[in-house]
């Protein structure tokens, strides 16, 4: 007997094309990563991500930006400085995101050691985030 829940009839069309640029390893931890920054820069991203390449985070920031997931910005600067921080859709898909990461974060998982503590760190920053933003 078949089980029957809520999403027995939900169409997944409209996953086709974006799931070809969030399926990509590292798609989803850079949005991530750049969701709990208001603005960051390349390097500042490859500090939060071990075992990307330059080469990898370029290609990966030139695919989420043409679908409108995130904004660059340049500035005329010597040297040259270029931010990068989410548009609309991509804050939705952060959030979108979150249970995500909080399913996997409460998962019985042996990728648990590969936790930083830079991690922890950025949680705490980003908690005081929040409380400063509510003020």
């Amino acid at each position: 007997m078949e089980k029957e829940s809520n999403h027995d009839h939900i169409c997944l069309c409209p996953l086709e094309g974006i799931i070809n640029i969030i399926g990509k390893k590292w798609a989803i931890l850079v949005i991530s990563i750049i969701g709990h920054h208001d603005r960051i820069r390349f390097n500042d991203i490859m500090q939060h991500l071990d075992g990307i390449s330059p080469k990898t985070l370029t290609d990966v920031l030139k695919d989420l930006g043409k679908e409108n997931l995130i904004h660059r910005e340049s500035f005329a600067e010597i040297p040259p400085r270029v931010e990068y921080s989410l548009t609309d859709d991509g804050r939705q898909l952060c959030e979108a995101v979150i249970p995500l990461i909080a399913w996997a974060e409460m998962r019985d998982s042996a990728d648990k050691h590969r936790c930083r503590a830079s991690c922890h760190g950025e949680k705490i920053a980003q908690k005081q985030r929040t409380r400063q933003k509510k003020q």
